[in-house]
């Protein structure tokens, strides 16, 4: 075996900078969003030296930057085998979850159902909401929170029941609470995932399949009835909208 120490100097540091690099995209992929502080303390990296790697990882379009945040690109879930609209729904996501959270003040979440689970692909959270924000790329339960049981709801029979037989709550309640869902167009949710925290969702539908949800949150104390009659048109105007974006690029 060569030793390492035989290797030109070049040769080294060129292996150095691919591992640091990696580890930067590593890092980014599983936090699902960070600042560069952030990962220079975590992978103890001068921060102009992080900079650099994430302009490069930016170049090659594996991570996106969002005002500072730093989040995995469409790009690594392409290659990760998810569908065309997973790509489009990441490309899409944030800047329209943006304008979402810049017009109600609530904190905005666009989530997908991965088997018996549901996942936090983007999420918007306003700072006030920071403790009770999910992470992107967070895994949720199905049967808790609003827009992951707007996600159940529409699920195939055989997830629900599958869901339903492990759930804390009991199946009868569950199944009327879901039949609800799909009668209403949208759930509602208080203190079933985070506790203060309240939720409004709807089912985004496009050609007839229900693609992701779409959320508003917030803490419980200025999110109120009152709120949720508010927004609730908000919320699917929202919705439409997103629909309307990924039917003309899906």
């Amino acid at each position: 075996m060569e030793d390492r120490g035989s290797i030109p100097r070049s040769e080294v540091d060129r292996d150095t900078a691919l591992t640091r690099g990696l580890r930067v995209l590593i890092q980014v992929a599983e936090t699902g969003e960070t600042n560069a502080k952030q990962l220079a303390a975590e992978l103890g990296l001068p921060l102009s030296t992080t900079y650099r790697y994430l302009k490069t990882l930016r170049d090659f379009d594996l991570v996106e930057e969002f005002d500072g945040r730093y989040l995995p690109s469409s790009r690594l879930s392409s290659w990760s085998g998810h569908a065309a609209t997973r790509s489009h729904l990441l490309e899409l996501g944030q800047p329209f979850l943006r304008r979402l959270s810049a017009r109600t003040g609530r904190t905005s979440v666009l989530a997908v159902r991965e088997g018996r689970n549901a996942v936090c692909l983007r999420q918007v959270a306003p700072d006030e909401d920071a403790d009770i924000a999910f992470r992107t790329y967070e895994v949720l339960p199905l049967d808790r929170g609003a827009g992951q049981r707007v996600l159940l709801a529409h699920a195939p029979a055989q997830i629900i029941a599958e869901v339903a037989a492990t759930s804390e709550e009991p199946r009868e309640r569950l199944l009327a609470a879901l039949q609800q869902i799909r009668e209403d167009g949208c759930a509602h949710s208080r203190s079933q995932l985070r506790a203060g925290a309240t939720a409004l969702a709807m089912p985004v539908i496009v050609r007839g399949e229900v693609l992701c949800s779409l959320t508003l949150a917030g803490h419980t104390e200025r999110f109120g009835a009152n709120t949720v009659r508010t927004l609730t048109p908000v919320l699917a105007e929202a919705a439409d909208s997103l629909r309307a974006e990924l039917e003309q690029s899906c």
